[in-house]
């Protein structure tokens, strides 16, 4: 039996639906907060509903009692795949104090239920979300899990490098399992609505402006979901302990990238949606925004050798798909604004 914090977000959803396909109970965790709109939230959460294999319970990450007690109450629980978090670079300027309750305090409750667990012998791995976004100002492209992260351009970047350093203590200190993931502009189906992939989409069907920063000289590896949920399950597989290859010191604690490793160029993006909804984006081109970064690009050759992931979905298939889902679940709503029209 696996905890999913998150449960109801992007990618907390498409890997409990993954889970349950294979017939392995989820207990899901989220407090369905409005950052974006919860009825996709919901409707996410609807698509899981009604499977026997799944419990959903609405909490937030930094109630640490009631998420014990839901943990208390199912015996066969052994693993924990963290996912939940204040996501969004920007929003972390508007509303810092959400940062700091979710990311942090949240990351302490999880880490405080993986050591419970440890403690009874029932925990096997302590899998967490944290970002490419930890790798801030570096230059050095691709990034590698070997260089430095100490050059954080955003508080969420700084949350996510705080849960791998705070994991990193626990796991010394009471020989947790865990593993610290990296992930690279995740997208797809049943994506988040502020992510720029879903924005342009949504603005291009309804014939709205689009903004583009940095003048669109700004390059994402763009890593599509059904790949970060492989990755997922791989390394969910591969337990660290301490002796174990890339161990950080004597800790059975690791971090990978989750990433596509081709970097796309954002104007290319966006023509690559012109022609997949037939539509002409209206641009418009302004400044760097503070917290971005011009270019994320990973570097998998670890990942690729520990745990055999490998990235299959091409940028025009992902968004392809997700361009089929976007029309399936917001048709009734826009009024598609066609070339030429």
């Amino acid at each position: 039996m696996i905890l999913i914090t998150g449960v109801a977000g992007f990618i907390g959803f498409h890997t409990t639906k993954a889970l349950l396909s294979k017939g392995i109970p989820v207990i899901g965790i989220d407090n369905i907060n409005d950052y974006y709109d919860t009825s996709l939230k919901n409707d996410r959460l609807a698509q899981l509903k009604d499977d026997p294999n799944f419990e959903f319970h609405k909490v937030d990450l930094s109630e640490y009692e009631k998420i014990q007690d839901i943990v208390d109450g199912h015996s066969g629980l052994d693993n924990i795949i963290h996912l939940g978090a204040q996501a969004g670079v920007r929003y972390s300027l508007e509303n810092p104090f959400a940062y700091s309750r979710s990311n942090l305090t949240g990351h302490l409750s999880i880490l405080e239920i993986a050591r419970k667990l440890q403690e009874k012998d029932k925990l096997k791995h302590l899998v967490y979300a944290s970002s490419s976004s930890v790798y801030g100002g570096n230059t050095k492209q691709p990034f590698s899990v070997d260089d430095p992260v100490n050059k954080p351009v955003s508080l969420y970047a700084s949350t996510k490098r705080a849960n791998e350093l705070m994991t990193q203590s626990y796991s010394h200190l009471y020989r947790i399992p865990a593993t610290g993931l990296r992930f690279f502009t995740v997208y797809g189906p049943w994506g988040r609505p502020d992510m720029a992939y879903f924005k342009f989409t949504k603005a291009m069907y309804s014939g709205k402006s689009i903004d583009v920063y940095n003048n669109g000289d700004m390059m994402r590896d763009f890593t599509y979901i059904d790949d970060i949920v492989d990755g997922i399950f791989a390394v969910n597989d591969a337990v660290p302990s301490g002796d174990s290859e890339y161990a950080v010191g004597d800790a059975p604690h690791r971090v990978f990238n989750l990433g596509h490793n081709k970097p796309e160029n954002l104007d290319e993006f966006v023509k690559t949606l012109e022609r997949l909804t037939g539509c002409t984006a209206n641009i418009n081109y302004k400044p760097m925004q503070p917290g971005d970064v011009k270019e994320t690009y990973a570097d998998i050759d670890r990942e690729k050798s520990v745990f055999g992931f490998e990235p299959k979905i091409t940028l025009e298939d992902g968004l392809s798909r997700f361009v089929d889902w976007f029309k399936d679940y917001y048709k009734p709503n826009i009024e598609v604004q066609k070339t030429g029209t």
